[in-house]
């Protein structure tokens, strides 16, 4: 989810391998009915690429009853990315965009100057159990888009090019990968892919964006010797091809980054800005009622939270 009430995560410590810059271990928080482990931003490390934010939803089996519901909250300069593995989310905003999510597809929000939107689980799955798992990053949008109008784009799974060779298996989400690049248009070059791996096998990871990072999200890799488990983010040093290495489990992970920022970005709650001036503003407007509303979704909201 895009709303996470918890603090961001002690940082984790660089790994003993050249070729693993670092090694971060997320912070777990239980938002009401299930889990969510965030990754980025940490004390040490803002960005991977665009990356400014990534949080692992889940795995997690929700009882007849249970729901998830983050309530209609605001965003300025990013842009949000919401991919599921199991379950089923509902996303309205206030463009007046009304879309359920399901696993494979893609929704991309980019707020540029301002949106407000809520994630919310979809009536007919609330009277029965259901899986939940999937992954909520964010992209800081560069200088020359910060301000632009919102947007919302959904990208459905048929439409993202697959690929698979011997020993692994995946779809390109956002950006270039094995020779296939993704219809999902982003401002800067940017790199999302879900990655299967079977055991006793192998992945080049080559060099091809700025930033690299793998988050694990189940099984295990050796990187250079080295095994790393399960919510672990592994931040690559640049210019290397990472060989990925299973052992007797298949693993599963997502490869992720792209383009440096060309200048520093803040974060304060759901705003990302070059400015801190414009993050007070963007408080300001948020406070004072100056946001569009949602439409289908006015009668609640997630208020500012204490400085």
């Amino acid at each position: 989810m895009s709303f996470f009430p918890g603090h961001d995560p002690e940082p984790g410590d660089s790994a003993g391998v050249d070729q693993v810059e670092m090694l971060i271990i997320p912070r777990t928080s239980d938002i009401g009915n299930f889990e969510v482990r965030r990754a980025l931003p940490t004390a040490k490390r803002r960005l991977v690429g665009p990356f400014i934010f990534f949080d692992r939803m889940g795995p997690a089996v929700l009882k007849a009853g249970q729901a998830v519901d983050v309530r209609p909250h605001p965003h300025i300069g990013l842009s949000t990315v919401t991919y599921l593995f199991e379950g089923e989310m509902g996303h309205r905003d206030s463009l007046g965009t009304g879309m359920v999510i399901r696993p494979g597809d893609l929704n991309l929000m980019t707020a540029g100057r301002g949106i407000v939107h809520s994630e919310r689980t979809p009536d007919d799955l609330r009277g029965r159990d259901f899986a939940l798992s999937g992954l909520q990053t964010w992209l800081a949008l560069p200088d020359s888009h910060e301000e632009m109008d919102p947007a919302f784009l959904h990208q459905a799974v048929e439409t993202m090019p697959d690929f698979s060779d011997r020993g692994y298996s995946g779809r390109v989400v956002i950006g270039r990968f094995q020779g296939l690049t993704s219809p999902v248009p982003t401002p800067t070059d940017t790199l999302y892919v879900d990655l299967r791996i079977e055991p006793h096998s192998a992945c080049p990871f080559h060099a091809g964006a700025d930033e690299r990072a793998a988050y694990i999200l189940s099984g295990s890799l050796s990187v250079s010797g080295t095994r790393y488990d399960a919510d672990q983010l592994l931040v690559f040093r640049p210019g290397d091809t990472v060989d990925l290495v299973t052992g007797d489990q298949p693993c599963h992970v997502m490869l992720f980054g792209g383009e440096t920022m060309e200048s520093k970005r803040y974060i304060w709650w759901n705003f990302v800005s070059s400015s801190k001036e414009r993050i007070e503003q963007a408080k300001e407007e948020w406070r004072t009622g100056k946001f569009d509303i949602v439409p289908g979704d006015e009668e609640e909201f997630i208020p500012l939270p204490a400085d």
